[in-house]
């Protein structure tokens, strides 16, 4: 078994005024999307992190077969919707992808590819990539779970995970710049 944690519970800070994972992409809101593309992948659980808006989020995922987890400390950052979600990750799952859910474009293909690497048993971490540059997402084998459960922003979060575990971590080529392309401000919505 195979899981994903989308986060999606931040404050879109760099786009005031409004929750960017609402905004519309080809006509669907963002998490919307990127939930739907995560289910049609070969991940076998999807899991999405909501704290701040988190009935907005509900209202536009909640029919999705997903689990929604809350992270009430979602002010704390990015670390702990990543630990929200993983500690809700169903216990037979053997690795997780996180996913942050302002990857709008993200493809099922891309999710695949990282999974397929995973499959051949040579890497603890996998990162989906482009061009040689490192994307979204990342997988973590299920060993580095008890690793994850202590993450902070202070120590940069999953970057000290796989900085920790640098001889092991595999980076894939996707054929996808949608790997590396996340929505921040509202010139990278217009431009997406």
């Amino acid at each position: 078994m195979i899981s994903i944690v989308i986060l999606a519970a931040g404050k879109s800070t760099r786009m005031p005024g409004r929750n960017k994972l609402l905004a519309d992409v080809e006509g669907i809101p963002m998490i919307r999307r990127v939930v739907q593309t995560a289910l049609d992948s070969k991940v076998d659980e999807v899991i999405v992190v909501v704290g701040w808006e988190e009935e907005k989020i509900r209202s536009v995922i909640g029919q999705l077969n997903c689990k929604i987890v809350v992270n009430r400390n979602f002010e704390e950052g990015q670390s702990s919707s990543v630990k929200a979600g993983v500690a809700g990750v169903n216990p037979s799952s053997r690795a997780v992808l996180i996913l942050p859910g302002d990857v709008a474009k993200i493809e099922a293909s891309s999710i695949d590819i990282v999974i397929e690497k995973y499959d051949q048993g040579v890497c603890l971490i996998v990162i989906a990539g482009h061009q040689g540059r490192s994307g979204h997402p990342i997988l973590l084998d299920k060993q580095l779970f008890p690793e994850i459960a202590h993450i902070n922003e202070e120590t940069f979060g999953l970057k000290a995970v796989v900085k920790k575990h640098r001889s092991e971590v595999c980076l894939v080529e996707t054929g996808s710049w949608n790997v590396l392309k996340d929505v921040d401000t509202a010139a990278d919505l217009k431009e997406l």
